[in-house]
């Protein structure tokens, strides 16, 4: 598995933790109320697994296992770009829920991880070839 693949994977599972425990803690709230403000966690509960979490972890094996034609995964520099705009997309959306203020740092997060997929996508286009062309070689 390529280092970056492991990167990936490995930070995916660090939000996967994160996840979990926002949401324990607000699970745990619901039966002994601790503090009322615990609900506020939703939000980042939600953005950690679903985009920290999931999409992230998506990137990582799709790097790995997705077809390589010759030995080159393509231009890595652009992965690793999307994987700086992914974690800085997640932590701004986070922080935007998180300080519930205006919502400019949410909106920006958001635009920051539709250009990681599109960094991602833009490494990943040229791999994906027809059935047809693998076996006839074209």
């Amino acid at each position: 598995m390529p280092r970056l693949s492991r990167l990936f994977v490995r930070t995916a599972l660090a939000h996967l933790v994160v996840g979990f425990t926002l949401g324990a803690l607000m699970l745990i709230n619901k039966g002994v109320p601790l503090h009322p403000l615990l609900w506020r966690l939703l939000p980042l509960h939600v953005e950690f697994l679903l985009i920290g979490w999931t999409v992230q972890f998506i990137f990582g094996v799709a790097f790995w296992i997705l077809p390589r034609f010759g030995t080159s995964r393509g231009p890595e520099g652009v992965v690793w770009l999307s994987y700086v705009l992914l974690n800085a997309g997640v932590l701004l959306v986070a922080a935007g829920h998180l300080i519930a203020g205006p919502a400019w740092p949410v909106l920006i997060g958001r635009a920051v991880e539709g250009g990681a997929v599109v960094a991602f996508a833009f490494n990943m286009w040229p791999r994906i070839k027809p059935f047809r062309d693998v076996v006839t070689g074209r």
